[in-house]
């Protein structure tokens, strides 16, 4: 700590902030802070059900990011877990009588399964390939949505009961629902942050940069990736799952095409590759949809110039910017 001392004496202000910032228990308290953000948030004035979908599409973000921003894929298909697993859950909860726990647990493991396999098909090709593959994929988990007699088709499945979480928490009282919502969120960025700084997620980073030394090392590489892959799209599940009981409907919006591209949109504005990007990307995405409504179809146009200015001027996204001008490691 002495050392610690000594060295930032030389530092200067940006090197002497990034290391303040790097340090784990100031990152441990920026945590703890953004947790108590999170929770006391509806009473600063805030719509419930805003802040819901915002943590519901975060997580789904912060999933698509472990794949996009730490592995290199570019996935066109995630909208199909995040449907899927919403269908499941809702059918679960409203016709198989399950309790919301279960109901979600139901749609995440579906994501997960539909993972693997996607996965298993996809992984073996790169760049435009494997995007081209995972949408040909998800397009066909479309097409299912649309014939499959249980999605009830272009109508989906309206009215799901939100219940009570293990049996005597009352799902129906909205603070009750923001909290449910607030600790899956807080489950699933956990998850991701230990696989991101976990010897797992520094080999899918080293296969980012490398993958022919990887695998000169003896790693299986494809087996890495279809774990990253897998776990993305469970990640993904656990959010349409959630985000069904939250909105009380599966509909063929989750699972269609433009979904997965508004994901890709989100991370991209936020920042690929970083840990809180996500979250912001989404924030803005979420915010222009719900406050410019009234808008109709210019909400579209508004969010496209937004992504051009994005790409012209700040590649690196929001938190990527942020991070290169403070000189902190994201």
């Amino acid at each position: 700590m002495t050392i610690a001392k000594e060295d930032t004496g030389n530092m200067s202000t940006g090197q002497k902030l990034s290391h303040v910032l790097s340090d784990r228990r100031v990152q441990l308290a920026g945590f703890g802070l953004g947790i108590v953000l999170i929770a006391i948030a509806p009473f600063l004035g805030f719509y419930p059900i805003y802040l819901m979908k915002l943590l519901c599409f975060a997580l789904f973000a912060f999933a698509f990011n472990l794949l996009l921003g730490f592995v290199g894929l570019l996935s066109f298909g995630h909208a199909a877990f995040f449907g899927m697993a919403s269908y499941i859950s809702a059918h679960a909860i409203k016709v198989w009588g399950f309790n919301p726990e279960l109901g979600v647990a139901a749609g995440t493991l579906m994501a997960c399964v539909l993972g693997a396999v996607f996965g298993s098909l996809a992984i073996r090709q790169r760049g435009i390939y494997f995007a081209m593959i995972t949408l040909a994929l998800a397009q066909m988990v479309y097409f299912f949505a649309v014939q499959a007699p249980f999605t009830h088709g272009e109508d989906g499945i309206q009215g799901v009961p939100r219940g009570e979480l293990f049996g005597f928490i009352d799902l129906s009282q909205t603070m009750n629902l923001y909290y449910f919502v607030m600790a899956v969120f807080i489950l699933g960025f956990f998850i991701i942050y230990r696989a991101i700084h976990s010897p797992f997620g520094q080999i899918l980073k080293a296969v980012r940069e490398n993958e022919s030394r990887v695998t000169s090392l003896g790693y299986n590489v494809t087996a890495l990736k279809v774990g990253a892959f897998t776990l993305s799209a469970t990640i993904t599940g656990l959010a349409g799952a959630t985000k069904a009981v939250v909105f009380q409907s599966a509909t063929l919006t989750d699972v269609h095409w433009s979904m997965s591209g508004e994901v890709v949109l989100m991370t991209l504005l936020g920042g690929m590759g970083t840990v809180l990007g996500p979250l912001f990307g989404a924030g803005i995405i979420v915010t222009l949809q719900d406050y410019l409504a009234g808008m109709g179809s210019w909400v579209t146009v508004i969010t496209g110039s937004i992504f051009v200015i994005c790409v012209l001027t700040f590649r690196r996204g929001v938190v990527g910017e942020l991070a290169r001008i403070l000189k902190i490691q994201s």
